[in-house]
């Protein structure tokens, strides 16, 4: 039986895509200027170093970078060095991510999620909310709705 295609939008700069979906192309991709796409395996990240040293390799942070949150979250919201207008991160599996440690996976949902805020303007007149900085998640069905309703509750919280 072949699976339903299906992706949620959650923010304007986070998606969630089930095997087999995908995100309009629109919502991800500016009219124009330069994007950087850089693709994380969550398989491959199982705890918070191998997080760091994923995202480290595939954005290229900086020499500098603190491995921990807070450099974590600086890193992201910057990106200067990598001389893009637009940045897409796209972590397949990323029911895998830190699935054994809960507060570190929270800690990186929160990050993701506050970088991609960061990162948004709206855009006049028409008064859509655009992100130079788009976060895709791609998971199995299954995890789906309970990764949406977890990073749904980020929406909630006002001192992320």
């Amino acid at each position: 039986m072949e699976e339903e295609a299906s992706a949620i939008h959650i923010a304007p700069w986070m998606h969630i895509v089930t095997t087999g979906g995908g995100v309009p192309l629109d919502e991800l991709l500016p009219a124009s200027g330069s994007v950087y796409v850089a693709r994380l395996n969550g398989q491959e990240m199982p705890d918070e170093m191998s997080v760091f040293q994923k995202f480290r390799e595939d954005l290229e942070f900086p020499e500098y970078f603190g491995w921990n949150w807070n450099a974590f979250y600086d890193c992201l919201r910057d990106l200067q060095w990598l001389s893009s207008d637009h940045h897409i991160l796209i972590i397949e599996s990323a029911e895998s991510v830190l699935c054994e440690d809960g507060v570190a996976r929270e800690e990186l949902f929160r990050t993701l999620w506050r970088a991609g805020q960061r990162w948004s303007y709206v855009k006049r007149p028409e008064g859509v909310t655009r992100s130079n900085l788009s976060v895709v998640l791609t998971c199995n069905k299954e995890s789906a709705y309970s990764l949406a309703a977890h990073l749904g509750e980020l929406q909630e919280r006002p001192n992320l």
